[in-house]
């Protein structure tokens, strides 16, 4: 974790990220679950906090995909932009290291006595060290784009304005015209609506849809009032 301590000791802004750091490193053995919880606030605190200097919304209570996506955006790199491209798959890892917390964590959903004592022995020591790794790469790039792209145009989903964003809270017959077509998303334990998923992973098709399901809609009410 040298690399990170070094980079937030370069750009003091970032110094109370420190608690996360110590608390990953700490717990690495003894609780994995507790270094994961870090690892996923700690990237959770650096989206959101560029997101909130660059004036980038986010939707109501987003993800951890949601996030990093939002910062990439907000660094000015563009929907064609191989770091872009990459970032998906990094806000991939985010996501399943949030799984994973929720899987293993002695505090999420109950844990019977077998499963406290077993919860660290679920994930091994090769995949601890990559999900570690994958996060401090991740938090590492977004500081330093942050610090030194400071002058790079925000780009919110190929360049959308803010005005010009859904809401996803404010579509609620469209969103659940997409849930029960397709049903909820089940990752583990965890179920997630396949409208939140698709605003979230893939802002662009979700508009597309929108813009379908307002023209067949009225087509629709023609017909009924016929």
């Amino acid at each position: 974790m040298k690399k990170l301590r070094a980079t937030i000791e370069q750009f003091g802004r970032w110094k109370v990220l420190e608690i996360y750091v110590d608390r990953m490193e700490a717990h690495l053995e003894s609780d994995f679950s507790h270094s994961l919880e870090n690892a996923k606030a700690l990237l959770e605190t650096i989206g959101k906090e560029i997101c909130n200097v660059k004036s980038v919304e986010l939707p109501a209570a987003p993800s951890i995909n949601a996030v990093l996506k939002k910062a990439f955006c907000a660094l000015g790199y563009t929907n064609d932009d191989l770091v872009n491209q990459v970032s998906r798959s990094l806000a991939n890892i985010g996501e399943e290291i949030g799984n994973l917390r929720n899987e293993i964590s002695p505090t999420s959903h109950g844990k019977s006595l077998d499963e406290l004592k077993d919860r660290n022995n679920k994930v091994d020591a090769l995949t601890r060290e990559f999900l570690i790794d994958s996060t401090l790469v991740v938090a590492v790039f977004l500081i330093r784009a942050f610090e030194e792209r400071k002058d790079a145009a925000v780009l919110v989903d190929a360049e959308a304005t803010k005005d010009e964003l859904l809401n996803y809270d404010e579509l609620e017959d469209f969103n659940a015209y997409l849930d029960d077509a397709y049903g909820d998303i089940k990752m583990g334990n965890v179920s997630f609506n396949a409208s939140e998923i698709l605003f979230n992973m893939d802002y662009r098709a979700y508009e597309t849809e929108f813009v379908e399901f307002m023209e067949v809609e009225p087509e629709e009410d023609v017909e009924v009032q016929q």
